[in-house]
C-alpha cells in the first residue's frame, strides 16, 4: 500500500483542473486502501495567501477528499531543504548563476549542441572568481545550479509508461534564497513516506530531475503516475479565462458540488454521465487507474449551468 498525497499551491483558487487531480490522487490512495496526505506547498511566501488555504480545504471537503493526520507546509520546513542543498554544496554539485530568466530563455533558444532542447546550456558552470566577483559587484544576484553532467534518467510512469529525461544543470536555491520545488518535493515526499506522486502530466517532463536529485540525496524515489490535463473550450489549459472554473464560481450559476464532481467522474468512465455524486468515497468500489483516460479532457463551464 503506497501513501499518496495531494500538494497545492495557495496562491490562487483551486479550479476544476486541480480538483479533479486531486480527487485521482485521492482514490489511487484510497481505492488501494492506503494514507492520503495533504501537504501546502507555499514555497512563495510572497504570493501564498491564507485565504487561499482556507478555500482549498473547503472545496476538498465539499467533494468528499480527506486526508490523514496533520496537514504539512512547506513554509514550516525550510531547513529540511537547507540541509538538502548544504548536502549537495559538500559533494561539489553546486555553482552560482547570475543570468536573469531572460538571459536563460535566449539561452536555451540557442542552438547548443547535443543538449535537450530547452536544457540550461551552463552559461555560468566556468565562471572564475574574477567574472563572479563583477557580477555582485553590479547588484547580480546568484541562484545556485547542480551540476548534473547531462545523465539520462528514465521513470517509469504508472500511465505513461517508460519515460527518459537528461539532466540539465537545474536550480536548487533561488536568487531570493528561497529553495527550488525540485528540491522540497523530493525531501518532503521522502519525509512523509510518500509510494505513489499522482499530478498533471505537465510535471511529467520534471520528474527525471526529482528522480536524480533523490538519488543524490539518498532519498525514496516513489512510484509516478502522471495523469491527463483538464483543457479549457479553446484547447488550452483550464485558467480563470475560461470563466466559471471553481467551485464558487459554479455554485453562484446554481452547479452543486456533487454535480460538479459528477462531471469529473463521467470525464473518467467512472460513472455515465449527468450523474451527480455525492461524495467521492462513491467513486471508490471498482476504480481501477489502468483503465483511465490518457487523454486531456475538455471542460465547458457553461455546459453545466
Amino acid at each position: 500500500m503506497a501513501t499518496g498525497r495531494f500538494a497545492p499551491s495557495p496562491t490562487g483558487p483551486l479550479h476544476v483542473g486541480n480538483l479533479r487531480t486531486a480527487v485521482l490522487a485521492w482514490l489511487f490512495a484510497r481505492s488501494a486502501r492506503s494514507r492520503f496526505l495533504l501537504r501546502i506547498d507555499d514555497l512563495d511566501r510572497v504570493a501564498s495567501r491564507e485565504e487561499h488555504v482556507r478555500s482549498h480545504l473547503a472545496d476538498l471537503r465539499a467533494l468528499g477528499v480527506d486526508w490523514d493526520g496533520e496537514i504539512v507546509r512547506q513554509s514550516d520546513r525550510f531547513d529540511r531543504y537547507e540541509a538538502a542543498v548544504a548536502r549537495l554544496d559538500a559533494d561539489g554539485l553546486l555553482y552560482p548563476c547570475y543570468c536573469t530568466r531572460r538571459e536563460v530563455q535566449a539561452a536555451v533558444a540557442a542552438p547548443h549542441g547535443p543538449a535537450p532542447e530547452g536544457a540550461y546550456p551552463g552559461t555560468c558552470r566556468g565562471l572564475s572568481v574574477a567574472d563572479r566577483t563583477e557580477r555582485e559587484r553590479v547588484g547580480r544576484r546568484a541562484a545556485w545550479r547542480v551540476r548534473a553532467g547531462g545523465e539520462r534518467v528514465e521513470v517509469i510512469d504508472r500511465l505513461h509508461g517508460p519515460f527518459e529525461g537528461v539532466i540539465d544543470d537545474f536550480v536548487v536555491r533561488r536568487a531570493d534564497g528561497a529553495p527550488a520545488y525540485q528540491v522540497a518535493v523530493v525531501v518532503d515526499d521522502h519525509d512523509q513516506g510518500v509510494g505513489e506522486v499522482v499530478r498533471g502530466d505537465d510535471l511529467l517532463d520534471t520528474t527525471p530531475r526529482q528522480v536524480w536529485l533523490a538519488r543524490r540525496l539518498d532519498l525514496t524515489v516513489p512510484a509516478y503516475a502522471h495523469v491527463p490535463l483538464v483543457l479549457g473550450p479553446d484547447g488550452q489549459r483550464l485558467a480563470k479565462r475560461h470563466g466559471a472554473v471553481t467551485l464558487a464560481d459554479l455554485r453562484m450559476q446554481g452547479v452543486d458540488p456533487p454535480a460538479v464532481l459528477g462531471v469529473m467522474a463521467a470525464s473518467l468512465g467512472l460513472v455515465p454521465a449527468g450523474t451527480a455524486v455525492a461524495t467521492a468515497s462513491d467513486l471508490v468500489d471498482g476504480f481501477d487507474p489502468d483503465r483511465l483516460p490518457r487523454a486531456a479532457w475538455r471542460f465547458v463551464p457553461g455546459h453545466l449551468a
